[in-house]
């Protein structure tokens, strides 16, 4: 047997915008046909002409030359912007949607998690819906019974299981879609945006339970915004852009080239021209190195000065300023602002001028990775002044001084060089007695 679980090549798929002549019905024609002349008089009176009439006839590809092979077992992730087609990949790949071109092989059972719900009946209750798209989705009716206290305790709804889903809140209609398709058990798993359901505690849940379905060995396609899910369950990605693949890698090096695709790679900010209305206003925010040079890359073994400039046009008493620090697929790093600092918590009020705030990312603290500074100011415990979003960004390579135990990057969002001892103990000294579930501990001889 193979060990490739799907395989595409040149993929492609050509979707028709506008209406088609030849699937228009007999009373559609009758009444373009009707209303030509008076759309003709109503353009007459309006004072213009068209010059086109009827619909127009254009088409767009959704997936162009489209290439990859997928092996069992692994899970890849496919991001990219909104009508990139990465659904329209997945509806292809499930035998939804007929490709125009190219062709896609798959080797073992498909399940799709593409639009929870799908299938539910609203007049029916959740106990028969639990059955009926159980049966859509390809669960005979002994394993739905096998799997059916599972599925109710997963979506948390013992209690209304035998209410129709008409009077369900949409937390738990999705909540119940989700449970249902979560329990199928294919051997190859298609999934699109299901992990955006219900409140914070479940999406929680939906993410460990893919992830128990990435340690069963199962091949999963995973389509979605959200980064942080992507980088947890997925073993490599691939970015596509207007329907083609811009690149194909591991899964932090793909989000990385995501989001430099849609993200600024300035590392300087300078406002256009305040309104004279405006209390205080952000006038610059640049990254720069010790030596005050603007730079977009360094590595983990230089200090980053992080500088803004605040213009303030009245008397603004306990004033303070500073940024959030963020990764690309959202996680924040740190919040810090310029009253941390014990001088300056005196520094209370701030009289009418500019003022330019740095603060310094010490040296062997971050990660590989790239970076988003997000300025902010506010008054002390009311109210925000301006935040802004993402302003600028800079990259960060990790090094370390060994060049035997040189590492692209370690795990984490920031991976400190700490100071470290070794101290010899002696032969034996204090070595404990390996008892129960006691570890022994290592030695440095």
């Amino acid at each position: 047997m193979t060990d490739v679980a799907i395989r595409v090549e040149n993929l492609g798929k050509l979707y028709q915008i506008g209406e088609r002549e030849a699937y228009k019905a007999l009373r559609d024609t009758l009444t373009d046909a009707l209303a030509t002349p008076f759309r003709g008089l109503a353009s007459l009176f309006n004072g213009r002409r068209s010059s086109v009439v009827g619909h127009p006839n254009d088409s767009i590809w959704a997936l162009k030359d489209v290439s990859f092979e997928i092996k069992r077992g692994e899970v890849v992730g496919i991001i990219g912007r909104n009508g990139a087609g990465k659904s329209t990949l997945l509806k292809i790949l499930s035998r939804i949607t007929e490709p125009t071109e190219g062709y896609a092989a798959i080797h073992g059972r498909v399940g799709s998690l593409l639009e929870v719900g799908t299938g539910f009946h609203p007049e029916l209750t959740g106990r028969e819906n639990i059955y009926l798209n159980g049966a859509i989705l390809g669960m005979r009716k002994a394993e739905i019974e096998r799997k059916f206290d599972q599925i109710v305790a997963f979506a948390e709804i013992a209690k209304f299981i035998d209410t129709p889903v008409k009077r369900y809140s949409s937390g738990m209609y999705v909540r119940l879609a989700f449970a249902v398709a979560a329990h199928l058990e294919p051997e190859i798993l298609l999934v699109d945006e299901v992990l955006a359901v219900g409140d914070a505690a479940f999406q929680k849940k939906c993410l460990g339970k893919m992830g128990d379905v990435a340690k069963e060995g199962r091949t999963v396609l995973f389509v979605s915004h959200n980064m942080a899910a992507v980088s947890t369950l997925c073993t490599s990605a691939f970015l596509l852009d207007e329907g083609s693949k811009l690149f194909d890698g591991p899964t932090m090096e793909t989000i990385r080239q995501y989001f430099e695709s849609v993200q600024s790679t300035s590392s300087e900010w300078i406002a256009p021209v305040s309104s004279e209305r405006e209390r205080i206003s952000l006038r610059a925010v640049r990254v720069k190195d010790t030596s005050g040079r603007v730079r977009v890359d360094f590595t983990n073994q230089e200090p980053i000065v992080i500088e803004i400039d605040v213009d303030i046009k009245e008397w603004i008493p306990y004033l303070k300023v500073g940024f959030d620090l963020d990764v690309g697929w959202g996680a924040k790093v740190f919040t810090t602002f310029h009253n941390d600092v014990h001088d300056l918590i005196n520094q209370e009020d701030f009289q009418e001028g500019t003022y330019q705030f740095q603060a310094v990312i010490p040296h062997r603290l971050l990660n590989s990775n790239v970076y988003y500074v997000s300025p902010c100011a506010g008054i002390h415990r009311r109210e925000w002044i301006f935040r802004g979003e993402k302003v600028v960004q800079f990259t960060v390579e990790f090094q370390i001084d060994n060049p035997t135990f040189q590492v692209r990057k370690r795990l984490g969002v920031v991976s400190p060089i700490m100071d470290w001892k070794v101290n010899y103990l002696g032969p034996e000294h204090g070595r404990p007695e390996k008892k129960g579930d006691l570890c022994g501990s290592f030695v440095v001889e």
